[in-house]
């Protein structure tokens, strides 16, 4: 399925939940957002979106804890888990995606190379882990993209997506 498709099958899900998303975005710039609200009707859905790129956006707009960007690293598990809680908390969203990465074409290191992007999702609680807010489920996901800066950002959006549909196709 394409991000587009994945796109108006989120808007579907969301708005048959009278849901809201938010977005905290990192390597993708504001990518998933613009995918968000390319499709007509958005403003019912999309609640806001989090263009986080530096750590201290990260610190100032979701409330990341810098001690927690200096103990992991921004491309971390955890700091995508404290994005996606912080977007719920500084928004009236219910649902949110988060994603931190490494791009490229420089920035990559052996521990985290280019292509490297830690995602999280929250959505309200029935089930599952919780996190640091009593109302959200949290998942947390690394994955590996290849390519050039353009193909890591675009599988991310693609994936960002997808998964958050999968997630939200299995809450019927």
């Amino acid at each position: 399925m394409n991000a587009f498709n994945d796109t108006e099958s989120l808007a579907a899900q969301l708005l048959h939940r009278g849901w809201m998303l938010a977005t905290a975005e990192s390597c993708t710039g504001g990518l998933i957002a613009a995918s968000c609200t390319d499709l007509a009707g958005s403003s019912h859905w999309f609640e806001r979106g989090f263009v986080s790129y530096s750590n201290e956006a990260k610190h100032d707009m979701l409330g990341i804890p810098n001690g927690l960007i200096d103990k992991h690293g921004a491309v971390s598990e955890p700091v995508a888990q404290a994005m996606a809680l912080g977007a719920l908390k500084h928004s009236k969203a219910q649902v949110s995606l988060a994603v931190t990465g490494i791009a490229g074409p420089g920035g990559g290191s052996p521990d985290k190379p280019v292509g490297t992007v830690c995602f999280a999702w929250a959505l309200p609680a029935d089930s599952g882990p919780t996190l640091g807010a009593e109302t959200a489920w949290i998942k947390s996901q690394t994955c590996h993209f290849e390519g050039d800066r353009r193909a890591v950002r675009l599988a991310t959006l693609s994936h960002a997506l997808s998964q958050l549909l999968s997630m939200l196709d299995n809450r019927r």
